[in-house]
């Protein structure tokens, strides 16, 4: 609807003259202030917070509205949606006024400020408004964020508040589904994801000084013990909390008030993503709103704290997931599975990437604070990118590639965008924070590297993002950026490397290729670089054709190409000035000094080692740049030549093109040449401009080359459009001439062609007659010299041609007219005229045109145009409705015998000629033509008739539709430049025509139905022309021509935005932008028009064959109807009953093409929609398609099955009421005058009781017709019953009367009905309708409670906590260990994190539900038919075996239908009693052999205890004394392991969150469960345990039975079953995960202990003193059981046993939230039991385990300071263990820890990492030796670059002295080595590892560091030739750097010394003899 995404967000850019505060003066129409006249306005007036950068009105060719006007038609509309809003009429009557406004909007009318505020508010409370249909809510929605989509449309706070809780009460409903009671209105479900995007956009607005409230309302909510509620509240504040800053004053509102708390929750929740995405997320929000306020502190961190940077930094180092040595990934995948519902809450992952939140949070925290200190944001920045820099090179990609690529991107984007906001004053930042030129240098330097590498990546993405980051780089630092860039295009240009490098440097070309024709120095590189390009133009690589071409195209927009030697300057002046001649002035006449220049420069790139940087402004005076900048423009008629030829032979060579638009390489390359050659013929000097056609005119007569026709056709309108006069006199007497001569010579199209090629002989002529129609389209009035020659050629080629040739003629014709008729720029240059007339100098370069003075060429149609135009048209219509008209005469003149296709031809080329024409005049058809001629101007016509909204023609089948209302709404035109009066008469004359020819396309209609009806290409064509007919009007709607210009404006464009700057692009783009406004103008005005008798007939013509029996002819007629209707208004209520009468008489004749078409046309398309609305046609549309199930033809089915949905939808309730704040409705009221408002209310009073009215009547009529369907429920087949019930259902049920009695009666028999399907679907409706009496029955009776949410549940109660009692939480948790309770407290949240005054509790003997008579009377009906056979039978089908495996599980519908049947039986409304259930379960459950058996006795229980709860306690009783000694003898004896999982289910069902006291003798049988040693089944035994596992996970933090039972497991940790133990394990993780809270008194104690603890919280989960202390015992036994355990026993001992116990419970722990409790025991109790576990060769089960708990412990998140005493532990053992293995794998976690707390160590501990390493390079054992080596350099790789230079130095001083001080002994002494050579063996091999680890950690670094060749130089000659181990290593060492430096040899070579690479030869290079 609106304009283009990408445009609007192009909307103005600050110009820095006129402040934020000036008004606009500027805009159209003057400075309007208020309509009173009020001189100081007040500020809501102004429209924007910024003026626009573009002139959209002052650029357009004619006069624009006044803004009185517009000011009016905006009033107009706001008048009539308060009317439609105020009288319940929201579909169609406001969305139809939405669409006006947005209409209003998109054609960048400026919406005062106030009118916005207002609007925004109306739109927000209509988006969440309960009751509306979801479907209008979401239009709502979308407008809501439309009015808010920019920033600077309203300040945040200070102009629009919005209110947080009514979105939050609609998200409620989804994630607290606790809070908000059990039933939602289903006719009210709403989409989430509109709701996360609704508070996307709202939640700027919300007022921070709701902080507190909202953590008042979100925080009681969080709790891990059931762990949703944890994510949902992270969820909530991520989506509600507002981050912008609050006043000063309210101090309590700092962000580091409440940041600390956050960073406690986040470690409340560890290795969760979820966790680590939103909290960055919201922190990031929080650095970018605070970043401007002045009274927030701010220092080297942001607004945050050193230690919270570096934990943020540290998540952001997690969230990239880089995979380190073989650690596992930093999450665990369990945790993030409690997640539930919280899941809803999500930002979507595309549109908000983690990346873009690391980088938002880090460029908003950056300061020039950041260059005084040595740590800061940037200093870990660099820490960052340098820790990862290598996962950047192409040659290491994987998963992390595109995470990494985008980071960058953004990085520089926020970077970019910051720094041009700040310099042009639209952000505005106090002074001390705005980024600086020394901090821009470090922060382009800190990325230079990585894009390098990045440009040249594998992925598509990744290079994508690399090179946009490279561009923002070279924007921020050019002479950083192009010199590095430079020396990597120029080798890749000139082909000494790889193919892809040579793309990847085009491409880069092309992003540069702005800031390079902008910049001193390197401008002079263009002319060569361009050169060099050219041989990229290749027919045998497409690809790099394309990027070539962009790049050039790229190039031509900022770049004149004009020979500047030849400019118009007077030098004599220029050096009387200097006074003296300098030598230099007459050297630049040729490119004599430029190529001298460049070869220099190029040299100096290549020797220049890396991180090269020039800075040409000190090199080069202006002067002497000047010079070679002149010089090197000599060269470009050179290129031009080439280029021509180059793309000559392209063409040459390019394969047939098999078919259109198949999105082959060759079609982009074609669709790319006229793009890029479009810009570069425009900027050529006219010299040059002379060349290019004279080539191109010269090819175009030489050649035919067919599959060119397209490429070459638009090169030359290119040519045409840029001096149309010069180059039609060079083109068109050759294209005249030569179409001549084919056709009179060669007799070229003179058959008639199968096939859609054209035949050899006709290819010529087609050639011409193709470049010729593209020669006069869009080039203004230079034709009209040569109007005669086309008008007969014209001519000519009509009589003449038969065949595919007239195709192409009537395309000609088609484009002359719009050449003459339309409106459109013409004016392709860079530069203004005045310029061009100066003549170009060296300044002109690269310098972009204002965008507010622009002055366009336009082409606007003059008289003798309009003239020649309609000359043209009639001549040609009037000759083909001659002859149409003849061949359908009884004597045609082509004879129609059904043999030849003669006939047929000759009609379809007709029809195309006419809608050819019809298209090309269409911008001359009045849309308004046929309103009558006085009511032209609009606002008569509103005024004139108050009551324009009342003619609703109530006799009309009483006014059941809602068609008829649409039509009658005034809309609204605007000025488009239209060129005739109505009083002329070419007026008159075209549309006279136009009237012809319809009805001439309606004669051929008939004709063909009757005489032709197979004729398909006739039909096709005669559709196409209806088409072209209806929708052509005004604007040529048929070949999309706004959404085309639109796209390839965007793509053109791409290049050439920068974040933060506004529309700087090069003229040409800026004039597209102005036409393409002027387009958006005329679609506007396209609106639907009233419909005339003609109109009718074409539509039914066209309804008739969208049936027609032909696939071909049904298909096109189809989409010639779905344009049609959408032109006309009333079309669809027209062609409905027509097409509604062929489904049916189809259905009855079983005529499937019929079916089909019918089915197609009326529901998937825009009629499905009138129809739904429409109940004069629903019914009739609902029994047809029942009637289609029938039908046998899969083809049919499955159009059936997929427009179910939408035909059940049809039935569902309308909206009864909807509830709105009248404040936000009454606000747009303003827009009414005083004097209207009687009148108003009484249009709303009449509107209303229409509504209402047709409301009932519709409801009638559902009522009715599902009275019919539930008769053909009980007959049918049961397919058509099947689709009947599902309608039904939607049907029947209200909230008012529930259901009637039929519907009661077939559902309930239907749920025992001998069909699965069937059963299933009645069944869920029979729930569906239990459920409408109890929701009834909640929300007391009233349909407003029951939108509004209020349930009034008789148990529940408000229980006042006692918080400030200390020992509150104390005895809330005792009364759970008791069996009597007060009450019960089903929920797990209330006291978790924070107590509130009150919490929700249920009474244990609550009164019953109130049900009113009506409910009443519905629950007996059904009770009646529920006797004891209806129960059997449904027990029977419950015990069936299912149909697939996938269902074969605890079924939740069974039981939730058994719950209210049985509750029904309990009231007593019920023939069977309770003791009929008894004697029924026990035969379900028989012998319970079977696991049906087991399925349904599990269901029908589930069910029993779920209803107890309701029940008075006699009968509770009863339930449970029959159903707890079952459960008892099945959970003690009957578990199998197929049935266990039922039973699982089943007490999941029973105990998940209810109160453990409501199922106390189940749980406390479970409870009192003690492991037997003498059983030896141990399936019984574990089922149990995970029984009572089970009840502890639901019970959560309320289970309070767990000592004896944990001592009991203690006790017996060897067990010595598997199963057994692995029970084990998880319940006693289970039992320490549930025992943790922190209850709060309230959230302000909360928020309070966080802040006085330290800046990032308090430390959760620190272990008690008797968890310590038995973990320590559990430890102690099991170095006790080591010591019995003897060395190598096979056999399982207490240790392997108990081990295994504790590996799994440590294991469930450790990858759960809660890991950090064990933190603290890593270093000295587990970490040498597991070492030893490891070593246990025996029993590999332990082994594994032990190594994955392991494997854990570096990616526990440690606090600052925790981690000392840990890495003390892994370097003790790694340079003291005994075994080798250990010392070996401590070097994995060393490694891991190293990298995952970069940001976390002291440089001290850093220091001691290293030693330890360095040190195991010694070890004795080789295995460890390697495994040293790989971990050094991997840390060395990661380490930030200050540390890493001191380390490298130090250990390559220590390494080559050793190598050097130990040499070999000279003679090899035989036998075997003694100990002192093997000792000298170690210390070399250790020194070569040592040297090696250096080289490989920087395996990409090109060129390599300057200590790298001296190393390797080292290596080789002293240790090469060492024999075994050791030269071994150097030489794969050697080998590796070879290896890894292919693609960039040709640059690292250069770093090495002569004598350093004779050294390697010997080693590397084997020569040819050796």
């Amino acid at each position: 609807m609106a304009v283009s995404e990408r445009i609007s967000q192009l909307m103005g850019a600050l110009d820095t003259a006129s402040g934020p505060d000036t008004s606009r003066a500027t805009s159209p129409g003057g400075d309007w202030r208020e309509a009173n006249g009020d001189v100081n306005g007040t500020d809501m007036d102004r429209t924007r917070n910024r003026p626009r950068t573009f002139h959209y009105f002052e650029n357009l060719p004619y006069e624009v509205e006044e803004q009185a006007k517009l000011d009016e038609n905006l009033a107009t509309c706001l008048k009539y949606l308060y009317i439609a809003v105020s009288a319940g009429d929201f579909a169609p009557g406001a969305v139809h006024w939405t669409r006006e406004i947005r209409g209003w909007l998109s054609l960048k009318f400026d919406l005062p400020r106030s009118t916005r505020v207002k609007l925004v508010k109306l739109y927000y409370e209509l988006a969440l408004a309960p009751g509306l249909d979801y479907l209008v809510a979401e239009r709502f929605a979308s407008m809501f964020m439309v009015l808010t989509k920019r920033k600077h449309y309203l300040r945040a706070v200070t102009e629009l508040k919005l209110d947080w809780r009514p979105l939050y009460r609609e998200l409620k409903l989804f994630v607290l589904p606790s809070e908000s009671g059990g039933s939602h209105p289903s006719n009210v479900k709403r989409n989430i994801r509109t709701l996360t995007k609704i508070a996307t956009f709202a939640q700027t607005y919300f007022d921070p000084q709701e902080i507190p409230t909202m953590l008042e309302e979100f925080l009681p909510f969080f709790s891990t013990s059931f762990s949703e509620g944890a994510y949902v509240v992270v969820g909530l504040l991520n989506l509600l909390l507002p981050t912008a800053p609050a006043t000063a004053e309210r101090t309590d509102l700092q962000p580091q008030e409440y940041i600390p708390t956050f960073f406690h929750l986040w470690s409340l929740v560890n290795r969760s993503k979820i966790f680590d995405n939103n909290f960055v997320d919201i922190l990031s929000r929080l650095a970018r709103d605070s970043l401007s306020t002045a009274h927030i502190p701010f220092s080297q961190y942001g607004i945050f704290t050193g230690e919270q940077s570096s934990l943020i930094f540290t998540a952001a180092l997690r969230l990239l997931e880089i995979p380190v040595g073989q650690a596992t990934s930093p999450y665990s995948a369990t945790v993030d599975l409690g997640a539930g519902l919280a899941v809803m809450l999500d930002r979507d992952q595309r549109k908000h990437p983690t990346s873009f939140q690391i980088a938002r949070w880090i460029v908003m925290s950056l300061s020039p604070a950041c260059m005084d200190h040595s740590d800061s944001i940037m200093s870990k920045l660099e820490g960052l990118i340098q820790a990862v820099e290598t996962f950047f090179h192409p040659s290491n990609s994987g998963s992390w590639t595109r995470t990494l690529s985008q980071l960058v991107f953004y990085l520089a984007d926020f970077f970019v965008i910051r720094w041009n906001r700040e310099h042009s004053g639209e952000m505005d930042i106090p002074e001390d924070r705005k980024l600086n030129e020394p901090l821009k240098r470090r922060f382009v330097l800190c990325l230079r590297e990585v894009i390098f590498m990045g440009i040249f990546a594998k992925s598509g993405t990744a290079v994508n993002h690399s090179l946009s980051t490279l561009q923002s780089l070279a924007f921020l630092e050019p002479t950083l950026i192009l010199p590095g860039a430079l020396q990597r295009i120029y080798p890749a240009m000139q082909g000494l490397v790889e193919v892809h490098r040579t793309i990847s440097s085009i491409r880069a070309l092309h992003m540069l290729s702005k800031v390079m024709a902008r910049t001193k120095g390197y401008r002079c590189h263009v002319t060569t670089v361009l050169g060099l390009a050219l041989p990229g133009i290749d027919a045998n690589d497409l690809e790099k054709t394309l990027h070539t071409l962009s790049y050039i195209q790229g190039v031509c927009y900022t770049v004149p190409f004009h020979d500047l030697t030849q400019e118009k300057n007077d030098t004599s002046k220029a050096s009387s000035k200097d006074g003296t001649e300098t030598p230099l002035e007459g050297a630049d006449a040729d490119t004599g000094l430029a190529v001298r220049w460049i070869t220099e420069q190029v040299e100096r790139l290549e020797n220049a080692g890396g991180n090269v940087e020039i800075d040409y402004d000190q090199e080069l005076t202006d002067h002497e740049e000047e010079m070679i900048l002149r010089s090197s423009t000599t060269g470009l008629s050179e290129f031009l030549i080439t280029f021509l030829g180059r793309v000559f032979t392209l063409l040459e060579n390019l394969p047939d093109a098999t078919r259109v638009r198949t999105g082959s390489p060759e079609e982009h390359v074609v669709n790319t040449l006229p793009a890029a050659m479009t810009p570069l013929l425009a900027a050529l000097s006219p010299e040059l401009f002379d060349v290019a056609l004279d080539k191109l005119a010269n090819f175009i007569t030489n050649h035919v080359i067919h599959q060119a026709r397209d490429a070459i056709a638009f090169i030359c309108s290119g040519l045409v459009k840029i001096n149309p006069e010069k180059a039609l006199k060079r083109l068109l007497p050759h294209l005249i001439a030569g179409i001549r001569t084919e056709i009179d010579e060669i007799g070229a199209g003179s058959t008639r062609t199968s096939g859609s090629d054209p035949l050899p002989r006709d290819r010529a002529l087609v050639w011409n007659i193709s470049i010729l129609s593209m020669c006069v389209v869009h080039v203004g009035d230079a034709v009209l010299a040569w109007k005669n020659e086309l008008f007969e050629i014209a001519e000519y080629m009509q009589q003449k041609c038969r065949g595919i040739p007239t195709v192409h003629v009537s395309n000609f014709i088609h484009h002359l007219i719009l050449n003459l008729s339309m409106t459109y720029t013409i004016d392709y240059s860079i530069y203004q005229p005045e310029e061009l007339e100066k003549g170009l100098t060296t300044k002109s370069w690269g310098r972009l045109v204002d965008a507010k003075d622009l002055e366009i060429k336009w082409h606007r149609a003059s008289p003798e145009e309009i003239d020649f135009a309609v000359k043209l048209y009639e001549s040609q219509t009037k000759g083909a409705i001659k002859m149409l008209l003849a061949l359908l005469r009884p004597d045609p003149p082509i004879k129609r015998d059904g043999t030849g296709k003669d006939w047929s031809d000759e009609v379809s080329r007709n029809l195309v000629l006419l809608r050819l024409v019809l298209s090309g005049i269409c911008v001359l058809f009045d849309p308004r033509h046929d309103h009558a001629p006085d009511s032209s101007s609009l606002d008569s016509d509103s005024n004139s008739d108050p009551d324009a909204m009342d003619i609703e023609r109530t006799d009309n089948d009483a006014g059941l539709g809602e068609a008829d209302d649409e039509e009658v709404k005034p809309t609204f035109q605007y000025e488009t430049g239209y060129p005739l009066e109505r009083s002329d008469k070419n007026y008159k004359l075209i549309h006279d025509l136009r009237q012809q020819v319809g009805e001439t396309l309606h004669q051929v209609h008939q004709f063909l139905i009757r005489k032709q009806e197979d004729d398909v290409p006739c039909f096709n064509a005669l559709y196409s022309a209806y088409r072209s007919w209806f929708i052509d009007v005004g604007i040529e709607r048929s070949a999309h021509v706004l959404d085309r210009v639109t796209r390839l404006l965007a793509s053109d464009i791409l290049p050439f935005k920068f974040s933060g700057l506004r529309k700087e692009y090069p003229r040409p783009l800026l004039v597209r932008r102005a036409n393409v406004y002027h387009l958006q103008r005329l679609r506007h005005n396209a609106t639907p028009r009233i419909k005339t008798k003609l109109d009718e007939l074409l539509l039914l013509d066209l309804a008739e064959s969208s049936v027609s029996l032909y696939t071909e002819i049904r298909r096109t007629a189809q989409s010639a109807n779905e344009s049609a209707v959408k032109c006309i208004l009333g079309a669809r209520p027209l062609v409905i009953p027509t097409l509604l009468d062929a489904l049916t008489k189809a259905v009855a004749e079983n005529d499937y093409p019929r079916i089909k078409g019918a089915m197609f046309s009326l529901l998937f398309g825009s009629l499905a929609k009138t129809i739904s609305r429409d109940w004069r046609f629903t019914p009739k549309l609902i029994k047809a398609f029942i009637e289609v199930t029938g039908a046998d033809k899969p083809s049919v089915q499955k159009l059936a099955a997929n427009a179910t949905f939408q035909v059940m939808d049809m039935g569902k309730a309308m909206e009864r009421m909807v509830i709105l704040d009248k404040e936000s409705v009454e606000s747009i009221s303003f827009a009414i005058d005083t004097d209207e408002q009687d009148a108003v209310q009484h249009k709303i009073q009449k509107r209303r009781d229409y509504i209402t009215k047709k409301r009932a009547r519709i409801e009638g009529k559902k009522a009715q017709l599902s009275k019919e369907l539930v008769e053909v429920g009980t007959t049918a087949h049961w397919k058509k019953v099947s689709r009947t019930a599902a309608i039904i259902v939607n049907l029947g049920m209200r909230y008012d009367t529930i259901a009637t009695d039929e519907i009661i009666n077939l559902l309930t028999k239907g749920s025992i009905d001998p069909h699965p399907s069937l059963r299933g679907l009645y069944a869920g409706a029979l729930v569906g309708l239990f459920s409408v009496i109890q929701t009834r029955a909640i929300t007391g009776h009233s349909y407003e409670k029951y939108l509004l949410g209020v349930e009034e549940l008789p148990d529940k109660i408000t229980v006042t906590v006692k918080a400030d009692d200390p020992n509150w939480t104390e005895e809330h948790l005792d009364s759970f260990a008791k069996p009597e309770a007060k009450y019960y407290v089903d929920f797990d949240y209330p006291g978790w994190l924070v107590w509130t005054k009150t919490m929700p509790a249920f009474l244990p003997n609550a009164p019953p539900l109130a049900y009113d008579d009506v409910e009443n009377g519905v629950r007996k009906k059904i009770g009646d038919l529920l006797n004891r056979a209806w129960f059997s039978t449904y027990f029977a089908y419950m015990k069936q075996e299912p149909r697939d495996s996938g269902a074969d599980r605890f079924r939740m519908s069974s039981t939730m239908m058994l719950t209210h049947a049985f509750e029904l039986i309990f009231c007593g409304f019920t023939e069977a009693t309770f003791e009929d259930i008894k004697d029924l379960t026990q035969s379900v459950y028989g012998d319970g052999s079977d696991k049906h058996q087991h399925r349904a006795t599990a269901e029908i229980i589930g069910a029993m205890l779920s209803c107890a709860p309701d029940l008075n306690p006699e009968q509770r009783q009863e339930i449970w004394e029959f159903a707890f000694p079952i459960i008892r003898g099945i959970f003690k004896d009957g578990l199998t392991p197929e049935n266990a999982g039922y039973w699982t289910t089943f007490l999941h069902v029973v105990l998940q969150a209810k109160d453990p006291r409501r199922g106390w003798p189940l749980v406390d049988w479970l409870a009192s469960f003690r492991l037997d040693m003498d059983s030896n089944a141990a399936f019984k035994e574990s089922s149990k345990i995970h029984l009572l596992q089970q009840s502890i996970c639901d019970a959560g933090w309320h289970f309070r039975l767990e000592k004896p039972i944990l001592e009991n497991f203690m006790e017996h940790l060897d067990h010595p079953y598997k199963g057994v133990r692995e029970a084990m394990g998880q319940t006693i993780a289970s039992i320490h995960r549930t025992r943790y809270h922190e209850s709060y008194k309230d959230v302000a104690s909360l928020i309070k202990a966080q802040k006085e603890s330290s800046s990032i919280g308090l430390r959760p989960y620190q272990p008690t003193e008797e968890f310590s202390t038995m973990i320590t015992e559990v430890f102690d036994r099991l170095e006790v059981w080591r010591g019995q355990r003897p060395a190598g026993q096979q056999t399982p001992s207490s240790y392997t046993s108990g081990g295994k116990t504790v590996l799994l419970w440590l294991d469930s722990t450790l990858s759960s939230h809660e890991c950090t409790q064990l933190v603290k025991f890593f270093p000295n109790i587990f970490m040498e039991q597991l070492l030893h576990m490891m070593d246990i060769k025996e029993d590999p089960e332990l082994q594994s385990l032990a190594y994955h708990v392991f494997r854990h412990l570096p990616n526990i998140p440690h606090r600052q300071g925790e981690d000392a005493e840990f890495i003390a532990a892994l370097i003790r053992i790694g340079r003291t263990a005994t075994s080798w293995h250990q010392r070996l794998r401590i070097l994995i976690n060393i490694q891991v820890l190293y990298f995952r707390r970069l940001f976390l160590m002291s440089e001290r501990q850093q220091q001691h990492m290293f030693d330890c390493v360095s040190a195991m390079l010694s070890d004795a054992q080789l295995e460890v030796r390697m495994g040293a080596a790989t971990t050094l350099s991997g840390m060395i790789r990661c380490s930030p670059i200050a540390l890493r230079d001191r380390i490298v130095e130090a250990l390559k001083k220590e390494y080559a002295t050793k190598l050097t001080n130990n040499p070999l002994p000279r003679k090899r002494i035989p036998g075997t080595p003694s100990p002192a050579q093997t000792k000298l063996i170690l210390t070399r091999h250790s020194a070569v590892l040592g040297l090696g680890a250096l080289i490989q950690a920087f395996p990409y670094a090109s060129p390599p560091p300057e200590w790298l060749p001296d190393i390797l130089a080292t290596l080789a000659r002293k240790a090469a030739a060492d024999p075994g181990i050791v030269g071994k290593s150097v030489k794969s060492i050697l080998a590796d750097f070879k290896k890894t430096r292919q693609d960039t040899w040709h640059v690292d070579v250069q770093a090495f010394k002569p004598e350093q690479l004779e050294d390697l030869e010997g080693v590397l290079w084997k020569s040819y003899f050796a």
